[in-house]
């Protein structure tokens, strides 16, 4: 999982939640880009229609979402754009970027100031997840087009449990796969009195977890649930239980514009809704062998 989901979400599990009246009273306000090339904070929607391509940033090695394939960009969040772009009639383009520390780098990085050293911003990054607090105290950023809402779930083959699926209990005694340092392995390594600490195998990718699974190294793997659906062979099924004691088991995916272009952002969210409401979101998810869940709230 990205670093970035693992930072992002368990700052929700651990959360307090905020008094009614009082959401984003304790933001501090955050430089904005002054005196920056049009190539450094992207570009409006007349210029994007004007020269005919939009830009977007989607995490590299990242399957099923994004990724490199025969040498041209693939994935969910791939065709997604692909999507966005056909709505506004430009052509889409990729940049294959590494996830930062955190999504506020992330962001920083491709949205709305650019890194460092090489690269530059995109017009859109894909696979944003949403927090309505986190999101009043990101001002340089328009977080929109809301298109997923992802949960962890439980791959497990079926050879070890017959009749009922596992939950996180089993693991007291069974052993599960994770990708390390996830959300996954932190619920887990988390468990009330660290019960299930000598069941957790880590493996540097959810990839390579499932790998493990369908070899039989493990009995089950937990993770986000399109990652473990993409990693499904032939005896293995998945489930998304309720987690016990976990306050966000789910969170919400959606894209991220550069504040100062609203109607782009506009336009961006009106093609995915667009595309939930006639069926073609779920189609891009069947045709990777996903279940297709959409956000609670539009």
């Amino acid at each position: 999982m990205k670093g970035w989901i693992f930072g992002f979400v368990v700052s929700l599990s651990l959360a307090a939640p905020a008094a009614a009246g009082t959401r984003c009273a304790d933001y501090v306000p955050q430089p904005r880009p002054q005196n920056a090339s049009r190539d450094i904070v992207g570009a409006d929607l007349d210029t994007i229609l004007d020269r005919g391509f939009i830009t977007f940033a989607a995490y590299g090695d990242f399957p099923p979402w994004s990724y490199e394939k025969d040498g041209k960009p693939a994935g969910v969040d791939v065709e997604i754009g692909r999507l966005i772009a056909g709505e506004l009639g430009v052509e889409a383009r990729f940049q294959l970027v590494a996830a930062g520390e955190n999504l506020d780098a992330d962001l920083r990085n491709w949205i709305w100031k650019g890194p460092v050293v090489g690269g530059r911003v995109a017009n859109v990054m894909l696979h944003v997840p949403y927090d309505s607090d986190y999101a009043c105290r990101v001002e340089q950023v328009t977080f929109t087009g809301q298109y997923h809402r992802e949960r962890i779930g439980i791959a497990y083959r079926k050879d070890a449990y017959p009749d009922n699926p596992p939950v996180p209990a089993c693991f007291r005694f069974d052993t599960v796969a994770v990708e390390n340092e996830s959300i996954a392995d932190f619920y887990l390594t988390s468990f009330p009195g660290g019960q299930l600490g000598r069941d957790i195998r880590r493996y540097p990718s959810m990839s390579a977890a499932m790998k493990a699974l369908a070899t039989g190294e493990t009995m089950a793997a937990m993770g986000p649930l399109a990652q473990l659906e993409a990693g499904l062979a032939d005896g293995l099924a998945v489930h998304a239980p309720p987690l016990p004691g976990f306050s966000v088991g789910s969170w919400t995916i959606g894209v991220a514009v550069h504040f100062r272009y609203k109607p782009l952002a506009y336009a961006v969210d009106d093609a995915i809704v667009a595309a939930i409401a006639d069926g073609r979101m779920a189609r891009i998810f069947a045709d990777h062998g996903l279940s297709f869940h959409p956000p609670e709230l539009r």
